[in-house]
């Protein structure tokens, strides 16, 4: 499965934000983006999601060497900041989803199962959403879309709002769940790239590039602020 980028263009007036991408994102990898503050990162993601459309180009999903345009089926997107019923308690929640999209849902388990899997303790699966943490708001989010069991998962900023141990658990499930899926993950933060993911791209004035790993950790640092540097800075992102 493969997911292919080609010659989109992404402008807002006369700024192209976006810059004829030609690119192909893998399954069984997590793909880390990274590009400066107004580099594009949103503004890709969204274009991938579907929520904006392109100025020019295609997106679209190889299975089975078979190509086609991305469907609202085939994309999971974990936004920075979580949007969660906030009337609803995180079972109460759970639940709905399971009920809404059962017959799409392949293995289907009970709300519990779900909430042992990402670590939810027994007393928060019952209290309203609008009680929990940033962090455990983006945790409910990450585990619709890890039921939803999307081809491609886009992730912006998943583990800035968990602590340490909170986020090393975040790590060593998108890990487990890595495998028949494309994931890309932005972030500002490079040790979280350089310890989760399997490729690195940046996205620099316009276009993605795939980030060759050198011998050592030392020289892919500074291979990739390289790249970073040549950014010239976008209003837009």
């Amino acid at each position: 499965m493969k997911l292919r980028l080609n010659k989109v263009i992404k402008a807002y007036k006369q700024k192209e934000v976006l810059q004829e991408i030609d690119f192909e994102f893998e399954e069984n990898k997590i793909y880390g983006l990274l590009g400066r503050n107004g580099s594009g990162k949103t503004t890709l993601f969204n274009c991938i999601a579907g929520e904006i459309p392109l100025t020019r180009g295609t997106i679209a999903l190889e299975k089975e060497g078979i190509s086609a345009p991305l469907g609202l089926q085939d994309i999971g997107y974990v936004v920075s900041t979580p949007v969660v019923p906030d009337f609803l308690t995180g079972r109460e929640f759970i639940q709905f989803f399971l009920d809404l999209h059962q017959a799409s849902i392949p293995d289907l388990k009970t709300p519990d199962e779900y909430f042992d899997q990402l670590q939810i303790d027994y007393p928060d699966r019952d209290i309203l959403l609008k009680d929990y943490s940033h962090g455990m708001k983006n945790k409910m989010q990450m585990l619709v879309n890890i039921i939803w069991n999307a081809s491609v998962l886009l992730l912006d900023e998943p583990l800035t709002s968990f602590d340490v141990v909170a986020a090393q658990d975040m790590k060593d499930l998108l890990r487990s769940v890595k495998q028949g899926h494309i994931m890309i993950l932005s972030t500002h933060i490079l040790e979280i790239a350089l310890d989760l993911c399997d490729e690195i791209v940046v996205l620099v004035n316009g276009k993605l590039h795939l980030i060759e790993k050198p011998e050592t950790e030392a020289a892919f640092k500074e291979a990739i602020i390289h790249y970073l540097m040549q950014e010239q800075h976008n209003e837009t992102d």
